[in-house]
């Protein structure tokens, strides 16, 4: 699974990509919302894309997004210790999305890569053109 979000405007209108590959076939997804942010559209995508698995299996999901590889992997332990709020003692943003994600991912066997966005990766690159379709949606 490849995943990317995208926003014109930090919040605007933003949509989310998705590039599901298995056995030689490959499916794109594709939304977006009018009024949201990158990070939430980021979160979006990969919710999206673990929702179409029609069965659990072992999934890669490559994204570029640390703030997703890192919070579903890292910081979420600590964030719920602490009652869903940062080590600063700040709400956690986009607890909603984290909560779904983190449901999401515990239906399949889940790892994760991270890929330089705009590197001429071509499921990102796709996943990019797909989330900025998105954004039309």
């Amino acid at each position: 699974m490849f995943t990317d979000g995208a926003c014109k405007g930090n919040p605007g209108p933003g949509g989310w990509g998705v590039v599901l590959q298995y056995e030689g076939h490959e499916r794109c997804l594709k939304g977006g919302e009018a009024d949201t942010t990158n990070n939430r559209m980021e979160l979006m995508a990969v919710i999206e894309g673990l929702r179409a698995l029609k069965e659990p299996c072992e999934v890669v999901i490559t994204t570029d997004s640390q703030y997703v590889k890192n919070g579903i992997t890292q910081w979420i332990h600590g964030w719920r210790k602490r009652g869903w709020r940062t080590a600063n003692g700040s709400p956690v943003k986009n607890r909603d999305l984290w909560e779904q994600l983190e449901e999401e991912v515990n239906r399949q066997s889940v790892s994760w890569q991270w890929v330089k966005g705009h590197s001429g990766h071509r499921e990102n690159e796709l996943a990019d053109e797909l989330a900025n379709q998105g954004i039309e949606c």
